[in-house]
């Protein structure tokens, strides 16, 4: 399987908290709900389209209990996400787990870089990483990381946990699409190309 990574974040990089003020308000954070003022038809439609291309969700221990709290106390049939979110199958990379209470779930114990690299040898589509940004971190540096789809909401917001953030070295992306919806949101999507290059200016004639 591919692993994929989609982040909501602010032109700051802060990934925290972005459908409500008490989503996320771990380490005092007190700015969350920044996304939702920004949500549209077209970006409804295009994350959905997203998660169409899923066979499974890997998370983190914390991101995992909010979305299991969360996500099974929706109850509206037209929700274009809940049906699919409560019924794929969930991958959680914990080491304090032993089971989980959103199913169907299995508990990845052990080393992370390990049980993933495991998890996406396996036949299929895509393991998506919804939130769990520090996950998401340390399989993109680790190289396991496929595919990197952001929602970029024009706001800045000067604090919280912030997506890219990691102490590895530089990693390439190659853009290969993107939008813009009606009320200002970044669709991004990228593809890892291993390590970034770099190079030095030498003047404008050497690009032309």
């Amino acid at each position: 399987m591919k692993i994929s990574l989609m982040e909501f974040v602010t032109l700051d990089g802060v990934c925290q908290g972005p459908g409500s003020p008490t989503e996320d308000t771990s380490d005092g954070f007190t700015r969350g709900g920044w996304l939702v003022p920004y949500l549209d038809e077209l970006f409804v439609r295009r994350t959905s389209e997203w998660l169409d291309l899923a066979d499974g969700l890997l998370h983190g221990r914390r991101t995992y209990e909010a979305f299991a709290r969360d996500w099974p106390q929706i109850t509206d049939p037209d929700d274009p996400f809940t049906k699919r979110m409560n019924s794929l199958p969930k991958y959680v990379v914990t080491n304090t787990l032993t089971e989980g209470s959103w199913h169907p779930t299995t508990v990845l114990r052990g080393d992370p870089i390990q049980t993933v690299g495991e998890l996406k040898a396996r036949p299929g589509r895509e393991l998506q990483i919804h939130g769990s940004a520090r996950l998401g971190n340390a399989l993109l540096a680790a190289g396991l990381v496929d595919t990197l789809r952001l929602v970029v909401a024009p706001t800045v917001i000067g604090s919280g946990r912030r997506l890219l953030d990691h102490p590895s070295g530089p990693v390439g992306l190659q853009l290969v699409r993107h939008e813009v919806t009606a009320n200002g949101l970044l669709l991004l999507q990228y593809e890892t190309v291993g390590a970034a290059p770099v190079g030095e200016y030498e003047g404008v004639t050497a690009f032309v």
